[in-house]
């Protein structure tokens, strides 16, 4: 996104300091919530669900990984594109959508380069995340309350769905969409509608973390780019807590000087298990393991 007035206030070595001087610890309730008429429904955990949570790995108090992206292929990429979604499609193809108003659109490319398909926003809207959900993809805009659903073949416009507040990233897994609007909350969403049936907290140690952005949904965690930094949360897709953050500061940002041309896009590979990774106006795309920085150089 480019709107720079929404800078990040608490930095990642902030939130732990604070919690360390302070001494908190928060207790995360997960609370599911399935409104009538919804395509998806989530039931409350039983008693011995609960006592296993308590104990589990995803629990504010348990340690957080420190990773950082190994690079193992760097691609060409658009650096016209100012890139809001990125999405690896089922044929191997990768979808992009672009924000700014006049030159949003959703395209298909091959992982090398070679452009195969464009599709426009109307060009008052800004667009934003995108993500395939089934036979169809859903694209964001920034402040229109307007998502645009497409074909997942031919990206064509079939309908619309309507949300409250700013779009900003989306990833689906395989029963619901997550929904990211910079706050510290994300959102449950229907696959075939995108109507809102639950939020939750994202928390860090204990503290609720803003500019949540583009999401990529990955096994039961969601991914996150963190907007204007170089960090990735991997979020516990149920509880919300940040159980790694990937510095991606190693990066190389090729991109022309500009404080928008920030890293942004989170694409999965499941069949090579590695991560494409690239930014606004980047000219290079990266594919990428998460590891402990010991092991990565």
């Amino acid at each position: 996104m480019d709107h720079m007035g929404r800078i990040l206030k608490n930095s990642r070595r902030s939130l732990r300091s604070q919690t360390r001087a302070f001494g908190i610890v928060a207790a995360i309730t997960v609370t599911s919530l399935a409104l009538g008429g919804c395509a998806v429904s989530q039931s409350a955990p039983s008693s011995s669900d609960a006592t296993e949570a308590i104990g589990s790995s995803t629990s504010d108090n348990a340690p957080v990984e420190e990773l950082i992206p190994r690079i193992h292929e760097v691609y060409p990429f658009d650096q016209t594109s100012f890139t809001q979604g990125l999405e690896l499609a089922p044929d191997g193809t990768l979808l992009v959508g672009t924000g700014q108003e006049g030159e949003s659109r959703i395209y298909r490319r091959t992982i090398e380069g070679e452009e195969l398909q464009s599709e426009d926003l109307d060009p008052a809207y800004f667009g934003e995340g995108i993500t395939v959900a089934g036979d169809h993809i859903w694209q964001l805009t920034w402040k229109d309350g307007i998502a645009i659903e497409r074909d997942a073949v031919t990206l064509k416009e079939v309908g619309t769905a309507e949300y409250e507040g700013e779009g900003w990233g989306l990833c689906a897994f395989r029963d619901h969409i997550v929904f990211s609007d910079g706050t510290s909350q994300l959102r449950r969403m229907t696959m075939d509608t995108l109507e809102e049936y639950d939020r939750f907290d994202v928390t860090l140690e204990g503290q609720p973390v803003e500019g949540i952005n583009e999401l990529e949904c990955v096994g039961d965690d969601v991914y996150a780019n963190v907007f204007t930094t170089s960090d990735i949360y991997r979020i516990d897709g149920e509880t919300g807590v940040v159980t790694a953050v990937i510095d991606a500061s190693g990066l190389p940002n090729n991109a022309e000087s500009d404080p928008d041309n920030v890293l942004n896009g989170i694409a999965y590979d499941s069949k090579k298990e590695r991560f494409l990774l690239s930014g606004k106006r980047w000219p290079d795309l990266y594919e990428v393991t998460f590891e402990p920085a010991a092991n990565a150089r």
